[in-house]
């Protein structure tokens, strides 16, 4: 899973996959779901991110990392 943010555009993509985007769906406005060709969600964008979450702050629980990378 990857996060990436584009301060320019404000937007935050939560890559939950690497497989390629077939559909997406905006389920809310400025939230978009991002699905495979099986229909799996692979991948979440938010619009205007910054007023949605504290993009300050990022809180890891439980989760069974075996890597961590920061960029």
């Amino acid at each position: 899973m990857k996060l990436n943010y584009d301060a320019a555009t404000d937007s935050l993509y939560i890559h939950l996959s690497e497989r390629a985007s077939v559909d997406s769906d905006e389920i809310a406005n400025g939230v978009v779901l991002d699905y495979d060709a099986d229909g799996a969600l692979i991948g979440i964008d938010i619009q205007h991110a910054s007023r949605q979450a504290d993009l300050a702050k990022l809180s890891v629980n439980r989760l069974p990392l075996m890597q961590l990378e920061a960029a």
